[in-house]
């Protein structure tokens, strides 16, 4: 399977964001990222439900919203109805991990792990066989345009050994600093999809930047 590339919302121009929308459906990307922040989980906060619930409308390939809030499991089924498609929720968030992703499956979603820089990919042993993502954090979450994590590579290869040995199906998702230049070099360690923010809508082209990023 070729990777997936994911531009996270996050970076784009809010003041146009029917324009970005359009890029987005027009371009070789595959899914929106969407950010969710709650200023408790992380020290900031993004957008919620009325800011997807605009982009589904416009959207024409799948919503990928990763919450980094406290206790997502109170708004997995409002998510859905948001329009989400993939949901991601951190592994250092939810008390009942294995209840919360069989909710998020049941709602029709497919269902992710976030794991923070900090977080070993062991604590997934339990449960990678009915993930659809691992979200692999390559910064820490909260803030854009932050340096990426170097640890990240072999975190990634170590991760992809479990998923394979296990027979998992989940895919691995990287966020945080992906560019141009280290693109490569994640997608050789096992990342299947790359999300990138300020790589895509701070470039001066972005359709062809994401052209890149799919090759």
């Amino acid at each position: 399977m070729s990777h997936l590339v994911a531009p996270s919302m996050l970076s784009a121009d809010f003041t146009r964001l029917d324009r970005e929308i359009a890029m987005i459906n027009q371009s070789e990307a595959d899914w929106f990222h969407l950010d969710v922040m709650d200023g408790v989980f992380v020290p900031n906060i993004s957008f919620g439900m009325p800011i997807i619930q605009a982009i589904k409308k416009l959207a024409t390939k799948p919503l990928d919203v990763h919450l980094m809030i406290v206790q997502p499991e109170r708004y997995i089924k409002t998510f859905k109805e948001a329009g989400a498609d993939i949901l991601t929720i951190h592994y250092e968030a939810s008390t009942h991990l294995h209840r919360s992703i069989q909710e998020i499956k049941e709602q029709g979603m497919k269902a992710g792990v976030v794991l923070n820089p900090h977080t070993s990919i062991q604590s997934l042993n339990e449960i990678i066989g009915i993930l659809d993502v691992v979200l692999v954090m390559s910064v820490n979450p909260g803030f854009g345009g932050q340096q990426f994590i170097e640890q990240t590579y072999s975190k990634i290869t170590r991760l992809k050994q479990l998923i394979a040995k296990t027979g998992s199906k989940a895919l691995i998702e990287v966020d945080g600093g992906v560019t141009l230049d280290n693109k490569s070099t994640l997608l050789a360690a096992g990342a299947d999809v790359l999300v990138a923010g300020n790589t895509v809508f701070k470039s001066k082209n972005p359709t062809e930047t994401i052209h890149l990023l799919k090759q």
